[in-house]
Order: structure tokens, then sequence, then C-alpha cells
């Protein structure tokens, strides 16, 4: 048993962790700090941490780490454990599966749990019309795969994704994603034919739904051409991009578009997919009906999986062969992420996050009306995030937005920063977290802004 593993059993008390905020060493521990040294040592220096701990256990709404510390979460992997880093249907299906067999390759020997999630993903996905699903590894592969599809489907090449956005981090997502440090920078040569179109972002461009659609599409149809577009791929809610919520109306008004020109529409529900606005997918709140969409992060549980989903008649557009990958639906990832779909439909996890999301707009707005660097709140369900700015001028505050974070860790609560100009808080607590705690995380992040002042 390693150190880690030693700190791990006696701090836990088994799987069962208390769910609670818990300093007992600085942030980091000595242990902790002995597993940082041996990543700095061992580990590419590009994978980078947000918080410095060597987690051992996690949990409900808590990260425990080898120190017995134990941290308030409110990032969830990054949007990955909504239903709980070791939800008891998950770690089950898991462990059965693993015991049965851990691969074959679905296209060497097809398996039922590939099949199954298939289907789970064209029932739940938002259309009423026949569809299809492949299933792949990560998001960004996902989100390639797609723009595979769409290309033989239409016979076209171009790509338009838009400010703001955030893909993925391989060559063709490298270049829809709009961020240049830390995802794109010294990387390039990049993918071709790819275009980008302007975001509705209402709190920086002041536009109405339709005016910031009007906008986006005269530069579509005067720097690309209709007839040259393969397809449109969009966030129904923004990511890495800062959390931003369109304007009403503008995502129905690209999607109209779409439809009339035959573009085919890609809704990138990777990040607010699988419960976590309050509906199981973000497009539900525009009524938006895409032709793909693509998934992962929420989906499995904390495994690695991600799914393209469709219009069967695009999704049959490629050749025999044409689509999937060794490692694509691997058997223990489906299971896992049919015991995630299972709880999300019949545990209310839906429901808790637009509960948890009325918990945070409302602590975030309150905080807003005393203070003028909270410039916008926005979000919808579990996914809030505040833009963070110098009051005088509503210019970014990227400063801030750092400080808050880092200050939240070492008082023990993990908060994660994102947004093109990096002054944006986001919120993803798991959807298993509970009241008291989640205000208690929030409680620290309102100190944390506090002290920022006198800092």
């Amino acid at each position: 048993m390693t150190t880690l593993d030693t700190a791990a059993s006696a701090t836990t008390g088994g799987p069962a962790l208390a769910q609670e905020r818990r300093l007992v060493t600085a942030i980091p521990g000595p242990r902790s700090q002995e597993l940082l040294d041996r990543k700095a040592a061992a580990v590419a220096a590009g994978v980078g941490h947000t918080a410095p701990i060597a987690a051992v256990a996690a949990g409900g709404g808590v990260v425990v780490d080898a120190d017995g510390n134990s941290l308030i979460d409110l990032g969830s992997g990054i949007a990955v454990t909504s239903v709980g880093n070791a939800h008891p249907k998950v770690v089950e299906a898991v462990q059965r599966q693993a015991a049965s067999f851990t691969h074959t390759c679905f296209m060497v020997s097809p398996y039922e749990g590939y099949v199954a999630v298939a289907e789970a993903l064209n029932r739940l996905t938002p259309g009423d019309f026949p569809k299809k699903s492949a299933l792949f590894n990560s998001g960004a592969e996902a989100v390639e795969n797609a723009v595979k599809i769409a290309r033989k489907a239409t016979g076209r090449q171009a790509v338009v994704a838009f400010d703001h956005a955030y893909h993925g981090r391989t060559n063709l997502t490298m270049a829809l994603t709009a961020k240049s440090m830390p995802y794109k920078s010294g990387f390039g040569p990049f993918a071709s034919e790819v275009y980008r179109a302007p975001m509705s972002y209402p709190y920086r461009d002041g536009l109405t739904g339709p005016e910031a659609a009007a906008k986006a599409l005269s530069v579509i149809e005067k720097q690309v051409g209709a007839d040259n577009l393969a397809a449109v791929i969009i966030e129904p809610i923004q990511g890495e991009g800062g959390f931003i919520v369109p304007a009403e109306g503008f995502l129905p008004a690209i999607s109209e578009w779409c439809t009339a020109n035959g573009v085919v529409l890609i809704a990138d529900e990777v990040q607010s997919g699988f419960a976590r606005t309050g509906a199981m997918f973000a497009s539900e709140h525009f009524g938006l009906v895409p032709d793909l969409v693509t998934t992962a992060k929420g989906i499995a549980g904390g495994l690695p999986l991600a799914a393209v989903t469709g219009r069967a008649e695009i999704m049959d557009a490629a050749h025999v062969g044409g689509l999937g990958g060794t490692y694509g639906g691997n058997p223990i990832a489906c299971a896992a992420a049919l015991a995630s779909i299972d709880a999300f439909e019949t545990e209310g996890f839906v429901e808790r996050a637009a509960e948890l999301g009325e918990i945070m707009l409302g602590r975030m707005r309150a905080l807003q009306a005393e203070d003028p660097r909270v410039g916008d709140v926005r979000g919808l369900g579990a996914m809030v995030a505040i833009e963070l700015v110098d009051p005088a001028t509503q210019a970014p505050a990227p400063a801030l937005a750092g400080a808050v974070a880092k200050r939240c860790i070492a008082e023990g609560v993990v908060v994660l920063t994102c947004g093109t100009y990096g002054n944006v808080l986001r919120f993803l607590p798991p959807l298993s977290i509970g009241d008291d705690l989640l205000h208690e995380g929030l409680d620290v992040v309102a100190a944390a802004l506090a002290a920022e002042v006198a800092a």
C-alpha cells in the first residue's frame, strides 16, 4: 500500500465521506506536496493542475486529499461527475462489467452495452425523428467525428464556429476553439476551412438575439457562403469561453438559417449536457433541435466516453469503416454510462440541477448588488458563472478572478476560472452536493472576493 493509499484509508473511513469542509493542513499539505514533486519530475510540464492537492477520495460534494483535508467541490472535474464521484449504481455497473470483460473492440466483436448507450442517446437527445449514434473517447474526438460526418453528408468542406468557442485540443478542434492561450498558442498550423462568426454575448455586445444572429449570419454569408458550408457548430451555453448564455432568439435564428441552406447544425453539449443546466440538454431551454449533438463529460460518471448522435440519414452518410476507434465505446465506460443515465432519469438529478441553480444565482446576484466588480451573473441550472470586471470601465479583471480562485482553494473550496479574458469564475458542483455544503462553499467565495479588496 502506498503512502497515498494509507492516507486515504486513514482519512476517509471508507466509502461514505463526511460531507464537510475540513482543513487539517495548509493547502498543499506535506503528502500532497510529495505527489506534486513527483508530478513535476515525471509528468510533462504542459499538463497543469488547478488545486495543489493529491486526491484520494471524492463523493457527494467533497474531494479529500492525502493529508486529510476535505475540500468542497464546485468543479465536478469540469462538469464530469454530475451524479457524484462514486455513485453506487456506477460503481456496481463498472465492477460487474470489469469482471466479465474489459475490451473486445466494438469494431471487432460488438457487445450490447454500446448498442444500449446508443439507443439511450437516440431517445434522450432533442428531436422527434430517427437517430443514430457513434461512440468515442473524448469530447474533442466527438467533435472531430461530427465534422467528418457533416462534411461527408453535405459534400462541402467549410465549418463555422463562434467567438469564445471551445471545442477541444486536437488539431481540428484547436482550429474551432477561439482562445489562443493556453489551448492553441504555438501548436499550429491548424486545420483549414474553419471560419469564425460573432457569438451572442448579451453582457458585452448589448444586442438582442435576432440582432446578434443577423450579424453572425452576415459574416457567414459574406466570408464563407452557404454553398461551401458543411456545418455550423455551437455550444448552446458556452463553456470555457465564459458560460455565455446567448440572448433569446439567437439560436433559433441560426438553426432556421442552417435548415434553409442545407447546413448541418452541430450542438456541442459536451459541458452543458446530461442534466447540468436543469434540462437533460441545454438545447432544450432554447427550443433548439440540432442535426447532430456531441456529448461527453457527464455521460459516464467519470469514465471516458463520448458520442455523436443525430439524424439517421446524416449519421449514415459515412461509409462502413469510416467511423470508429480502438477504445470508442469501451464496455466498462458504456456500463458506467447506462448506470449514470438511469440515475439521471430516476433520481431527480435534472430537478436537482435546477434547485442548485436557484441557490447559486440567488447568492451571486446578491453579491453583485453589493460588489460592482461582479459585472455579470449568468447561467442555467448548475452551470453558473460570475464575470469579474473593473467597475469603472467594465474591462475584464482576470487577475482578480485568479486571485479569488486561488484564495478559495486555500480555504478548502475548489473553484474554476474560465472565459476568453480569464475573468470568469464558474460553478459546476456535483448534482449530489447538499444545500448546506453548497452555501458554505459560496460563503467562502464571497469572503475571498471581499478579501481581495484589501489585498
